[in-house]
């Protein structure tokens, strides 16, 4: 078994040094950690491509000497080059920012006023677009822990409400994503909780579970949450929701906390009724806060905190290129990319993607960028078409 294992590990390990930098080698261990679980391989064979030194795709977003600027999510508009960002000022918590672009996120706006009550934010905020069975559209934004609040704009983020609770349950990172249903303005969205802040005043985080809730008005009003993934040796979370390419079934891609696992995936073909158990994915797909978008050929691209346990790239932020199959199947997909290179840790990575008419990906997430510095915003741009060709050489 031992010379099974060592068997596994050495291409992974050689795969591995390959891809790393120098700067990698001095902060990243090439060994698997102690203790864990997974009966899969701890890290992954495919290319790797890194573009984290490509300056000219890189646009500062926002940056604040001293001030921690952290965790944003955008949202592309149906003109494709209004974007909008909302982020806090802190670790996941603290006012929330809000910018906005007319270039498609080429330049950004100075710090938009908002109302009062976003100051009291103690959540990762998340935009999202909804449109009700009457075609209205609205941008609705979450702020989680308890109780979950939301604030609405009916003209496209020019004028928003304040933040007001959902109902009497709280969640953490609310919501991760919201899935369109296809009934006309019926919506689902994902978050989760360790038990500390579902049924109100804080707990003791006591088990991880994966919830969602059901809106029937195109977003105005949501449910009670319904459990829908736990494992009572795994701390599932984070889900990022997607459907298969023929809309018929929805992955949730799910973050793995207590670090003894791969990250895991969850399949429904009712449209959110009910749901597989929860499936280890490769170490290929293993990271954080996953957030998946197709491009214009159909293949996928996944962006994530990078949690592997064997990788040059961990604690950097990450994106995977496969097809929806390869999550479905388990196998480890076409290629990774470093996006850029964290300098502390794995303080990095809720990203937002947008893919613009032509492929190009605008994907823009915080991170200590600089080293010795707080972290701030960046965005960065590439085509897949541009990654084929350097995974190709």
């Amino acid at each position: 078994m031992h010379l099974r294992f060592l068997a596994i590990l050495f291409p992974l390990l050689l795969t591995s040094v390959l891809a790393q930098t120098g700067l990698q080698k001095a902060d990243v261990t090439l060994v698997p950690p102690k203790n864990l679980k997974t009966k899969l391989a701890p890290g992954y064979t495919i290319p790797t491509v890194d573009i984290s030194g490509d300056k000219e795709r890189q646009v500062i977003v926002d940056r604040e000497k001293g001030q921690y600027l952290g965790h944003p999510t955008t949202l592309l508009l149906e003109d494709n080059k209004t974007m909008l960002i909302v982020y806090p000022k802190g670790h996941g918590c603290g006012p929330i920012v809000y910018k906005r672009s007319n270039d498609t996120g080429l330049t950004w706006s100075e710090r938009l006023p908002t109302p009062k009550s976003w100051e009291t934010s103690v959540e990762v905020p998340t935009l999202h677009r909804v449109v009700d069975a009457g075609g209205k559209k609205r941008i609705i934004m979450f702020s989680g822990l308890y109780p979950i609040r939301m604030a609405i704009t009916e003209d496209d983020g020019a004028n928003w409400s304040d933040l007001a609770p959902i109902g009497n349950f709280g969640g953490i990172v609310t919501m991760g994503t919201v899935v369109d249903l296809k009934t006309p303005g019926h919506y689902l969205a994902f978050f989760h909780d360790d038990g500390r802040f579902i049924r109100g005043a804080p707990a003791k985080a006591w088990r991880f579970w994966v919830y969602t809730t059901l809106s029937k008005d195109g977003g105005l009003t949501w449910s009670a949450p319904t459990p829908i993934a736990m494992l009572p040796d795994a701390n599932l979370c984070e889900p990022g929701a997607l459907r298969s390419p023929d809309g018929k079934q929805i992955a949730v891609l799910l973050r793995e906390n207590s670090r003894r696992y791969n990250s895991f995936v969850i399949f429904s073909n009712d449209e959110g009724q009910t749901w597989s158990e929860p499936k280890e994915l490769p170490a290929a797909l293993t990271g954080d806060r996953h957030v998946a978008k197709y491009t214009p050929d159909g293949r996928l691209f996944i962006s994530f905190r990078d949690t592997t346990h064997v990788s040059p790239m961990k604690g950097d932020w990450v994106g995977w290129v496969g097809k929806y199959e390869d999550i479905v199947n388990g196998t480890e997909g076409q290629y990774r990319v470093r996006i850029m290179d964290n300098t502390k840790g794995a303080d990095c990575t809720y990203p937002g993607i947008e893919v613009l008419p032509d492929g190009t990906i605008v994907t823009t997430t915080y991170g200590h960028w600089t080293e010795g510095e707080a972290p701030y915003i960046v965005s960065v741009r590439f085509k897949l078409s541009e990654l084929d060709a350097k995974a190709a050489k």
